[in-house]
């Protein structure tokens, strides 16, 4: 993993929106997962611009979040609504 996403810090995310630390598979934990590295990733890439791997991989992160942001919709509509709060993402 990155060096941004310390072992403590993923499982801060998946305690808070996964339930427990252990939770690693949960859909709102993953879905916070990606959205806290498409944020770094954001950052990194506004004072690199011209780093074209990492566009690349933020695109294909957000792509990802938005497979499990869609799966949860049709799923559970009100853990949707209350993670995109959470999460402040709009959609």
């Amino acid at each position: 993993m990155a060096e941004y996403l310390t072992k403590e810090k993923r499982e801060e995310i998946f305690k808070e929106f996964g339930g427990e630390a252990s939770n690693t598979g949960s859909i709102e934990g993953q879905i916070a997962l990606f959205t806290f590295r498409v944020q770094a990733l954001s950052d990194h890439l506004r004072a690199n611009k011209k780093d074209h791997a990492s566009r690349k991989a933020l695109l294909t992160l957000v792509g990802k979040r938005k497979r499990l942001l869609t799966y949860l919709e049709r799923k559970d509509i009100e853990k949707y609504r209350n993670i995109l709060d959470k999460l402040k993402i709009r959609k």
